[in-house]
């Protein structure tokens, strides 16, 4: 004997329909279910690739940023060679200028200019020739007094100084430049 028949007839259809909504419902039950499982598959593999995505975002900003890093410390690294040669530069010529100036304040150089014998306007009455106990040949010259060969001295230290500065700040916006 099977289970409906068991029911009297007329319950047999509210059995029916009864068993025919659990059924159903069951089934929609199930489905919900399959749905949600294969909407959070989804979920789960768009989030994956949106956290892939960043991360190579992330990679990609990185080495920019280490690229840029070593760009700017080869840049300094090259500006600090240049401004070490050209203070060595600016060195040296400081230097001579102090020998210089102490080989003339001894007396052991002695500062001369050309004359131009030939000026008759300069009112400047030097004998075109040297005498002939004289050492010196050649063109005529004057010496300096020392006092006056110091300030020269002085100028022209003041003009190197002014022309290494200037090499410097020449090489630095030249190196700037071809970095861009």
């Amino acid at each position: 004997m099977r289970f409906i028949d068991l029911i009297p007839a007329p319950y047999r259809l509210y059995a029916v329909g009864a068993g025919l909504a659990v059924v159903a419902g069951g089934s929609a039950a199930l489905a919900w279910q399959v749905q949600d499982w294969r909407y959070g598959l989804q979920l789960e593999q768009q989030a994956r690739l949106q956290t892939d995505t960043l991360n190579q975002m992330v990679l990609a900003s990185a080495a920019q940023q280490r690229a840029e890093q070593d760009k700017r410390l080869a840049l300094e690294q090259q500006l600090s060679a240049s401004e070490q040669s050209h203070f060595k530069e600016l060195s040296d010529a400081q230097t001579n200028q102090a020998r210089l100036r102490d080989r003339l304040a001894t007396a052991d150089l002695r500062l001369s200019v050309l004359l131009d014998t030939t000026d008759a306007a300069s009112g400047c009455a030097v004998p075109a020739t040297t005498a002939t106990g004289s050492v010196v040949h050649g063109p005529t010259r004057a010496q300096l007094d020392p006092a006056h060969a110091q300030r020269i001295i002085g100028i022209t230290d003041v003009g190197d100084q002014g022309l290494i500065a200037l090499a410097a700040c020449q090489a630095y916006v030249k190196e700037i430049n071809v970095r861009k």
